[in-house]
């Protein structure tokens, strides 16, 4: 008989895997261009770049993933290790040549990382979940999801609590060797087999779970990539990054748990659904705000990070469901489940930036009424679109309420 996964060795990976990531596209750009004055638009671009980059490489890494089988323990001791030295180059080494192409090398190696990691987790969790009575998947995206927000907001948080980005990088070295003893033989667990493409993408359900990621998770790339900016020169708030963030993720990983539940009870659609509305009403109230409404904007990060926690339970639980269906092996519908999760990202990134600065806008609190106004209206209203548009696809679609 197969023993029960642990649970906690999972939401400790996932934790893990969540500060490489969504903090990334928070921290980075800002961390060089203050230090370096590298350029938001050049930036922008060397993150889409990397992306495309992404859309090559993300399915080989899934059929890579695929393959290993017994060795799979070992490719992702390899993986993680290197991650944890690339973020360790990012933020704790000065640029040994032009910071720009540092930056770009560096963020090579973390991504590809990241991808290959991500892969292998989120496809050990199908067969995981499948060995658990009950709502098996609702309950490990639970543990999962909870654990990955719980990451991002001590990643979020770090540089300033410990003083530094490089006591960020060390940090994040000693959580990398937490998480990989954590999950020592759980690799273990099952094969998984390599199907291709083919089953997730003939499946009418599983490319509208795509496209319904795709669209949804733009307004967290759009809110991530202008967070900083915004508590900074919108709201005239520096020095509240920190705080507000870690409400906004502490939020999301605390409501986490009552979504899965809600789920349970109601549906996953439906629960999903009402987060959605949630995050519009939120962004809805931001758009309001202006220079000193710190508070009011701490009422928006509690509101907006509760519907985050919704996102990212719910979703990848009727993911990860579907592909138990339809396609057992699931790497690869993971490799473009990661592929999907991450360019909106990149995407926010590559036009957003340079339209900023574009319209005038600059780091800091020297801004035209324009340049703000600019800001607010990419970062509150054209989230609130794509939310809008991400409820008519899941709306339409069709799923199974088992999950």
């Amino acid at each position: 008989m197969t023993a029960a996964p642990r649970l906690p060795s999972y939401a400790l990976f996932a934790a893990f895997l969540a500060a490489a990531g969504l903090p990334l596209y928070i921290h980075a750009p800002k961390f060089y261009v203050d230090e370096y004055g590298v350029s938001l638009a050049l930036l922008g671009t060397v993150l889409f770049g990397l992306r495309l980059l992404d859309f090559v490489q993300d399915p080989l890494l899934g059929r890579l993933a695929s393959k290993m089988q017994g060795r799979r323990g070992l490719s992702i001791a390899v993986a993680g290790f290197a991650m944890a030295v690339a973020m360790a180059g990012l933020f704790a080494v000065t640029p040994p040549i032009m910071p720009i192409v540092w930056f770009a090398l560096m963020l090579t190696v973390v991504f590809s990382a990241f991808s290959y990691l991500t892969i292998c987790f989120y496809a050990q969790g199908v067969t995981a979940a499948d060995a658990m009575p009950g709502a098996g998947h609702l309950r490990l995206a639970r543990w999962r999801e909870t654990g990955a927000l719980l990451g991002i907001c001590a990643a979020a948080i770090a540089p300033i609590v410990l003083g530094s980005f490089a006591g960020f990088a060390l940090s994040f070295v000693i959580l990398a060797v937490l998480a990989l003893w954590a999950m020592n033989g759980e690799w273990r667990r099952a094969s998984i087999p390599s199907q291709g493409f083919g089953p997730v993408l003939r499946d009418a359900v599983s490319r509208r779970l795509l496209l319904v990621a795709l669209v949804n998770a733009a307004p967290v790339a759009v809110s991530s990539t202008l967070f900083l900016f915004f508590v900074e020169s919108r709201l005239d708030a520096p020095g509240w990054e920190g705080p507000l963030l870690l409400i906004f993720f502490l939020s999301a990983a605390l409501a986490t748990p009552f979504w899965g539940r809600a789920a349970e009870i109601w549906g996953a659609k439906r629960v999903l659904l009402a987060g959605m509305v949630l995050s519009i009403l939120a962004f809805a109230g931001a758009a309001t705000l202006g220079t000193g409404d710190t508070w009011a904007f701490g009422l928006v990060c509690l509101a907006s990070g509760a519907a985050l926690g919704a996102d990212m339970t719910l979703l990848p639980a009727l993911f990860a469901r579907r592909q138990a269906e339809v396609n057992p092996g699931a790497s690869e519908a993971f490799g473009l489940w990661s592929f999907v999760s991450k360019f909106t990202l990149a995407l926010a990134a590559v036009s957003l930036l340079p339209i900023l600065q574009a319209g005038g806008f600059q780091a800091g609190p020297d801004n035209s009424e324009e340049a703000l106004r600019l800001l607010t209206l990419l970062y509150c209203a054209l989230p609130c679109v794509l939310k809008l548009v991400a409820i008519a696809l899941l709306a339409s679609t069709h799923l199974e309420e088992r999950t």
